[in-house]
């Protein structure tokens, strides 16, 4: 017995078994703050996903597509995207860009956009590439430049102060031109765009996307465009697509999700668009990781599609219906959280709002010194002690510049009324104990 046991211990590997390439990014503030939410929130404003249904006519679509006479929907489909789904996509997207699309080479379908951001930094990104990401940022972008050998090189957005007795929308966060300027360089392969932007609500503008494209002309660098909250936009805000700017269609790779325009977010549908030279690479890395997505729910999609490409820009449209109904939301949580003292920045688009909590740096006292963000603190307490949770903005900062912006918490507000409700009586009962004190 002794002597099988030091030969167990023999055996026992003793090189490094970690990848070099998940060095320093094995943290997810994904995983805290989901067990935080599950252990102790009585109301979850943090993640980002409805707690809605989805509309009906996709709901019938899946029921069909899982019952019906077709049981071929039950098995593999074409591995980069269903032809009924990428047909519509093509159709629907060469409308929205003014091209002739081929389903078969311009569009794929992935594991929701988080695969499609993936499949992108693998393939177009080598050893030692710069990556441009403007902050703040969906977190995800930073782990996965750097997992593909690449460095990410951070560009803030920059709050001006909003007109006197305005809220702060996020249209006063803006990039700084020169700064910007200053980040490409003979290195740079790739800017990442999200706009609308989570977690701001950012919808930026035909002239910051210029300014934007013009350097990706003079650098000839690509775009990876995050799209995926492009149906929600508020205020009669227009949803530009940067790859319609004059030479970034050759250089674009849109993304989209069906979990955002649908409101179906576990479905995990999602596709790039953009031109063969660069698709084919991502077609490349999908066919050597996840190879195929799930049939029947694309095939539910693909009938989502067809419905609203029939009902474009009419009032019965769910891309025309969906933004209203979270417009009201919206505006009625930035009305709750103002009455507060929490100041919202008034987003222009996406399911969230942050909120600066400086007035409320009180409840919570400081800790000279603290690794943490004060936010991440804060957020934490709040859903230890008060049952609400949200997430830090900090999150969505690379760790030079989190404790740039450490005051302002971000709230999701696709969520049902009762839901919205319950989260306001937690601030209401609040604001009034500190009243009271």
């Amino acid at each position: 017995q002794t002597h099988f046991l030091s030969l167990s211990l023999q055996a026992k590997m003793s090189r490094p078994v970690q990848a070099r390439r998940l060095e320093g990014i094995d943290k997810n503030i994904w995983v805290e703050f989901v067990k935080l939410a599950t252990t102790y929130s009585t109301v979850n404003l943090g993640q980002g996903f409805p707690d809605f249904p989805p509309p009906d006519f996709l709901k019938e679509a899946f029921m069909r597509a899982i019952s019906g006479e077709n049981h071929m929907l039950h098995q593999y489909t074409r591995a980069f995207g269903h032809p009924p789904l990428v047909k519509i996509l093509a159709q629907l997207f060469g409308k929205l860009l003014g091209r002739d699309l081929d389903p078969m080479t311009n569009v794929m379908v992935t594991v929701g956009a988080y695969q499609a951001l993936f499949c992108c930094f693998q393939a177009f990104v080598d050893e030692g590439d710069e990556v441009i990401i403007i902050e703040p940022f969906f977190d995800c972008y930073e782990p996965m430049v750097k997992m593909a050998g690449g460095k990410p090189v951070f560009v803030p957005l920059r709050p001006k102060a909003p007109k006197h007795g305005k809220l702060m929308s996020s249209a006063d966060w803006q990039l700084d031109p020169a700064e910007l300027a200053s980040k490409f360089s003979e290195r740079t392969k790739a800017i990442v765009l999200n706009s609308p932007n989570n977690p701001l609500g950012k919808v930026f503008s035909r002239e910051e996307l210029q300014l934007i494209a013009d350097l990706c002309v003079k650098h000839d660098v690509l775009c990876i465009s995050d799209e995926v909250y492009e149906w929600l936009v508020y205020d009669g805000k227009e949803h530009i697509r940067i790859a319609n700017l004059q030479g970034m269609w050759e250089r674009t790779v849109i993304i989209g999700s069906a979990g955002k325009t649908f409101s179906a977010t576990g479905w995990k549908v999602g596709w790039t668009v953009g031109p063969n030279r660069l698709l084919q690479h991502i077609r490349t890395v999908h066919q050597n990781s996840v190879y195929h997505c799930a049939t029947a729910a694309q095939e539910a999609v693909a009938q989502g599609f067809q419905r609203e490409l029939e009902l474009y820009g009419k009032p019965d449209s769910y891309f025309v219906q969906l933004p209203k109904l979270l417009q009201q939301k919206r505006d009625w949580l930035v009305q709750s959280l103002d009455a507060l003292g929490m100041k919202p920045i008034v987003p222009e688009g996406t399911y969230f709002l942050v909120a600066d909590i400086s007035e409320f740096k009180s409840d919570v006292p400081d800790v000279p010194d603290s690794d943490e963000p004060y936010d991440s603190r804060f957020a934490k307490w709040m859903v230890k002690n008060k049952g609400l949770a949200v997430i830090p903005l900090s999150t969505f900062y690379c760790g030079a510049h989190k404790n740039n912006y450490n005051h302002f918490i971000r709230f999701c507000f696709a969520k049902e009324e009762a839901t919205l409700k319950a989260a306001n009586d937690i601030l209401q009962k609040w604001k009034r104990e500190k009243t009271s004190s």
